[in-house]
């Protein structure tokens, strides 16, 4: 395996091209390499990448031969030769052919991830030769954890077999209890297919829309709630219609929702809070102000302790704040804070009522709040903010010692936060504290440690370890998934809980080019990561989260627009995590997430020749016209990079009403109090991770 893996290494860069984009001349590329190395393991990897191209195509009947060519030197490999080969028999017609080429494929790759995967083909070739006893046993032998389409492949062999009952159970599981599978709606074709199969119940309907609701499939479960205000008896219909107007609100149907609300007869307790909330939240979708603040004081005077209540207060704060109506929108933040002072949105809440205190003048009161802020919520996300402002009033009131306490705290506890590099900077320039006379503050002991461990420490896989060579060589394929899958199966099974996971896989991911996933992979296995020291994550861990991608084109393109190539690095992370190929929901496209209409504008601009669309996916494009778009933001407004890195999320002309709103300390000031939270954070994260982008690279 490890001869394989090291003889492979030169086919990395044109399997990856191939499964990309499966063109003639990449098929080409890796076939020629898989004739020069038909005598070693190295070919053996070529044939099957060239055989899962064809797969991925369709094409099964290309996709045979040179699956075929690969067994001979598979080795370990060989489940996946095996297991793609016999699909493609499967697909072409050539049953018998799948059947002896899947037969006895746990025994002979008793460690293979595919054994499912098998088990599903085999027993529809069985289907398809009258088999369909033989398929059920196979199918249950092999049935948890449950996956839908080893489901419906059962449920397939259950109604051959003639046991429709049992078929009926397994389709009805798929369809009500796993609605977003593949496999959902052809459960639902099959099942209609059974003989008297028993209407569905009120529990199994609303099991269903409940799950597509929570996969923000509102359109689909605005039918399913429709279905259950048909079905169901009155002391559940008000439920259901409730919760039908709520999928009707998401999926944008807010006229339907309105009807659906104002056709509801009496309703009490939390039933009547949530009508209210629903009507408020339709008339704030529809601009219609009036309505939505008499749907809060209807739902304050009913329901004044109801949940309801407090995400109805939040909507109004937040409406009366794009509205510059501060002192409207202090008070909703403050009556929120006070009604739900353990409620989920609690920190939150309480800190916008503190800035706005601050931003209306008023000192002494603002310092006072943002002292309770940290006493009340120290373990809240707006804890960084509450320490360095109240810092930034101590310095304005010339208490030094306490402004330089609170912002070591700051910077010990939150090390790589927005605000934590902002108080480094401020310590700078204060006058150094006396020996013997650092001041002691007991607020800032209420401050937690951060959770776990604290230092991570690097670790390897063991050498030996199967699953754990057959992802390298499947990454020297190009099959990352594949690879993925291996590694994470090592380290599930790994006596310590394979502690290298993670940084394996995504290092895999940075090897094979896919930035944003290895990105994702370490967010999720290190949550904390932005508390801590540099020496405290092992190197690799840094690398993979804050990647020098596409870095010759990002520095060229960043020096043309006298931009720090460390915050386009940054502003690329948030925009798309260096994935070339994303898409966003306003059909922003590529690196830096240009809109179609803005990249032809700036291409004019620059004068480029023959540009088209398309070209936005290629990054040293994308990122030439990106960073001059970005540097006509810093040009607009006098080479603020806060103002236009807000201006770059929410457009210019946000900005400059901001602007408007009084005056500002300074940027970082204007920056906490930008009314989008998305915007908000989004500044901040960007010149948070230009900050660690420098501690980790030096000088670009």
């Amino acid at each position: 395996m490890r001869q394989a893996f090291v003889a492979s290494a030169s086919l990395r860069p044109m399997a990856q091209q191939l499964l990309q984009d499966r063109s003639l001349p990449a098929y080409s590329g890796v076939e020629a390499y898989a004739r020069t190395h038909a005598k070693d393991d190295a070919g053996a990897l070529a044939w099957l990448v060239l055989g899962y191209a064809h797969v991925l195509d369709r094409d099964y009947a290309k996709a045979i031969d040179p699956l075929n060519r690969a067994k001979v030197h598979a080795g370990d490999l060989g489940d996946y030769v095996a297991y793609y080969l016999g699909s493609s028999y499967m697909q072409t017609g050539r049953t018998a052919e799948a059947l002896a080429n899947l037969a006895d494929f746990a025994k002979a790759h008793p460690d293979s991830l595919l054994e499912r995967d098998a088990a599903i083909s085999y027993a529809d070739a069985l289907l398809l030769e009258g088999q369909p006893t033989e398929a059920v046993a196979l199918l249950e032998q092999t049935r948890t954890p449950v996956r839908s389409d080893l489901e419906f492949a059962l449920g397939r062999a259950y109604a051959a077999s003639g046991q429709a009952a049992k078929a009926a159970d397994v389709f009805e599981n798929i369809y009500y209890t796993m609605p977003t599978s593949a496999e959902a709606d052809a459960a639902n074709a099959e099942l209609k297919k059974l003989p008297a199969v028993p209407l569905p119940t009120v529990l199994q309907l609303k099991t269903r829309a409940d799950a597509l609701m929570a996969k923000r499939r509102y359109a689909d479960a605005v039918e399913e709630y429709r279905s259950l205000v048909n079905e169901s008896n009155p002391a559940q219909k008000s439920a259901m219609q409730l919760a039908w107007a709520d999928a009707l609100r998401r999926s944008g149907r807010n006229r339907d929702a309105k009807q659906v609300l104002t056709s509801l007869g009496p309703l009490n307790g939390e039933e009547n809070a949530q009508r209210l909330y629903l009507i408020g939240q339709v008339a704030f979708a529809a601009s219609d102000n009036d309505t939505f603040y008499h749907s809060v004081e209807e739902l304050r005077q009913a329901a004044p302790a109801s949940p309801w209540l407090e995400q109805a207060l939040l909507s109004a704060a937040n409406l009366h704040l794009v509205h510059h109506e501060y002192d409207q929108a202090l008070d909703s933040f403050r009556e929120s804070q006070q009604r739900f002072p353990t409620g989920t949105r609690a920190s939150y809440v309480h800190w916008k009522a503190a800035w706005l205190t601050l931003r209306q003048g008023r000192k002494e009161d603002a310092e006072k709040a943002f002292e309770e802020q940290i006493a009340l919520y120290p373990s809240g996300a707006e804890t960084p903010a509450a320490l360095y402002w109240r810092a930034r009033l101590a310095e304005e009131d010339n208490q030094l010692a306490m402004a330089r306490a609170f912002y070591q705290k700051l910077s010990d506890r939150y090390r790589n936060f927005y605000y934590a590099e902002l108080a480094r900077q401020r310590m700078k320039r204060l006058p150094a504290t006396p020996a013997g006379e650092a001041a002691q503050y007991p607020l800032l002991d209420r401050v937690p440690p951060l959770d776990g461990n604290g230092k991570i420490a690097d670790s390897e896989p063991p050498s030996d370890e199967l699953h754990v060579q057959k992802a390298e060589l499947l990454g020297n394929g190009g099959l990352v998934d594949f690879a993925v899958r291996e590694l994470q199966a090592a380290a599930a099974a790994a006596p310590d809980g394979g502690s290298w996971g993670p940084a394996e896989t995504a290092q895999l991911y940075v090897e094979t080019g896919h930035y944003n996933q290895a990105i994702e992979v370490l967010k999720h296995s290190t949550p904390n990561y932005f508390a801590l020291d540099i020496p405290d994550l092992p190197r690799r861990y840094w690398e993979a989260l804050f990647p020098k991608a596409y870095w010759s084109d990002l520095k060229r393109s960043s020096a043309a627009n006298g931009l720090d190539p460390y915050l386009v690095a940054s502003l690329i992370r948030q925009e798309s995590e260096f994935n070339p190929g994303a898409v966003s929901r306003a059909n922003a496209v590529g690196l830096m997430q240009l809109l179609p209409k803005t990249g032809k504008a700036i291409a004019r601009q620059a004068r480029m020749k023959r540009y088209t669309a398309s070209q936005l996916y290629t990054p040293a494009v994308n990122m030439q016209l990106g960073t001059r778009y970005f540097r006509g933001m810093v040009d607009k407004f006098g080479g603020s990079f806060e103002y236009a890195l807000a201006a770059y999320n929410a457009g210019s002309d946000r900005v400059e009403e901001w602007l408007g709103q009084g005056k500002y300390r300074d940027p970082q000031e204007f920056v906490e109090s930008i009314p989008f939270t998305e915007t908000r954070e989004y500044v901040q994260a960007i010149l948070r991770n230009a900050s660690v982008y420098k501690q980790l690279y030096g000088t670009p």
